[in-house]
């Protein structure tokens, strides 16, 4: 059948689905889970974060992760920061793709980077300012729709972030975050169709969220609808913030692949492929695992029994 629409996948699993475990992911095996997803056509990774080794010490190892997926052909490998001292530190270990993420909550902000948003706003024009020529960047504005500390947030308070931030690069990726996994569907849809209207400077749009309440799918259904066209997801639905008290999992990889390919939408994802990835990152002693669609495809030979 012909595809007439495409979405892109970023897994995220690397970084996000694997932050909150304690146990250390020998780097070996995080690298070849990414060798394994690109396999699959994931060809955009969200590969580590350049962050404190001491607050996440399962990323202490970001610059050679990075440096594996970069090396794999035609693979975009963003990296996550927080603020320019972390950012230099990506640059300076070869990165070409930063993805900045500050939080629309003053509590969630302080909580994950010390400072008040505004403050944070300073700090992405200083990384806007010294970024090198061909440097792609991505924006991720956490708890976008919900607060793990105040609970719904005000559109008004997202949107006041973003006229301060995309006024300093109107070309940057922007992607509004569901932290917790507490937003519905009609507020996703609503936000992001808000947005896309009122930032039409703006070329690309993603979306991110967890799915704490199992609304992830339903909410990556919104964001869709509402013209989002890049979406946010990790293998085996790993995840959940450390700074996001309640948070779970990502919204599962396989799930969005399953629903996009079902509707016609191309992935360029092998889904068969990819489920003994997802069955194996789900077996990850520390992870907690999330989504449906590796069970349902193997009713007779559920995840445990995968690779055996």
């Amino acid at each position: 059948m012909t595809t007439s629409q495409a979405a892109t996948i970023v897994e995220v699993g690397p970084r996000d689905g694997f932050q909150s475990i304690a146990q250390q992911i020998p780097t070996a095996r995080k690298i070849d889970f990414i060798q394994r997803l690109y396999d699959c056509g994931i060809r955009r990774v969200e590969a580590t974060a350049f962050v404190s080794e001491t607050a996440v010490p399962q990323l202490a190892d970001a610059a050679e992760v990075m440096a594996a997926a970069e090396a794999l052909p035609g693979m975009d490998a963003q990296v996550l920061v927080p603020n320019l001292r972390h950012a230099e530190r990506a640059l300076a270990a070869g990165s070409k793709h930063l993805a900045f993420v500050l939080s629309a909550s003053e509590k969630h902000n302080r909580s994950n980077v010390r400072r008040a948003p505004f403050e944070s706003v300073e700090e992405y024009a200083r990384i806007v300012d010294l970024l090198p020529q061909g440097t792609a960047l991505r924006l991720n504005v956490a708890t976008a729709f919900d607060c793990p500390y105040d609970g719904a947030m005000e559109p008004d308070t997202t949107f006041a972030l973003l006229d301060a931030l995309i006024d300093i690069k109107p070309d940057a990726e922007i992607c509004p975050c569901d932290t917790t996994g507490r937003v519905t569907p009609d507020r996703v849809g609503a936000l992001l169709s808000q947005a896309i209207r009122r930032y039409p400077q703006v070329k690309s749009w993603a979306y991110h969220g967890h799915d704490t309440y199992g609304l992830g799918l339903a909410n990556v259904l919104a964001a869709w609808q509402a013209g989002v066209r890049t979406i946010d997801a990790a293998f085996a639905g790993l995840g959940g913030c450390p700074f996001a008290p309640g948070a779970t999992g990502n919204v599962s990889t396989e799930d969005v692949v399953w629903m996009f390919e079902a509707m016609n939408v191309s992935t360029g994802i092998d889904i068969a492929a990819l489920v003994p990835v997802a069955c194996d990152g789900a077996s990850i002693p520390g992870g907690v695992a999330g989504g449906r669609v590796r069970d349902a495809l193997n009713p007779a030979k559920p995840c445990e029994d995968a690779t055996s």
